[in-house]
């Protein structure tokens, strides 16, 4: 009995979303995975499309879509980066509006999001720990997102937008810490693109 007291202990406790949030922001340097992406609009009509993403915090993502079209969203510390191969054109924001673009900018970012969110426990659903996470600005975009986690990782999240849209993302073949060039989270638009200012 006092030997399974010990193990029980011993092992990590997941018990809520904020405790696996700190945890992912205190211990996580790097990330990476595949994911799923599932846009449902207020009528009902959805949409899918798929890719990869990477990390490396503080400010620099790599977020890949490769289907239904190919897309690239980079952010590189100080800027973020669209760029669409098939309109030859690379969109060019400042990064602290990057959440509208790709939710790996909230991941990406400081340990001190309590400073741009108001954070709260969001239940447990589908085997996941959820966190809402609710902009203190208006201008993201976004009414809330919500990330599930699941033995201190990331594994889905949900934004919803102010026009009634819910984005749902579920991350797969995740890998914690690897390692990760910055030049990996560099940008050159293509010789020839059409590069758009959206500040």
């Amino acid at each position: 009995m006092r030997h399974l007291l010990l193990l029980a202990l011993s092992l990590p406790s997941f018990a809520g979303g904020l405790d696996q949030l700190n945890q992912f922001l205190e211990q996580t340097k790097s990330f990476t995975a595949d994911f799923q992406q599932t846009v449902t609009q207020k009528a009902g009509k959805q949409q899918q499309a798929g890719g990869s993403m990477a990390i490396l915090r503080p400010g620099r993502f790599d977020w890949r879509y490769t289907k239904p079209y190919e897309q690239r969203v980079v952010g590189d510390g100080k800027q973020l980066w669209i760029h669409d191969p098939d309109l030859n054109q690379v969109t060019r924001k400042q990064l602290d509006r990057a959440l509208g673009d790709s939710p790996a900018a909230l991941l990406a970012g400081s340990n001190e999001l309590s400073k741009s969110y108001q954070l709260s426990e969001a239940g447990k659903r589908d085997g996941l720990e959820w966190v809402e996470a609710t902009p203190k600005q208006r201008d993201t975009g976004f009414e809330r997102v919500r990330i599930g986690f699941k033995e201190a990782q990331p594994m889905a999240m949900e934004l919803a937008d102010s026009f009634g849209q819910t984005t749902l993302i579920r991350f797969s073949k995740v890998v914690r810490n690897p390692k990760l060039g910055a030049d990996r989270f560099q940008f050159s638009p293509p010789a020839g693109a059409d590069v758009v200012s959206a500040d």
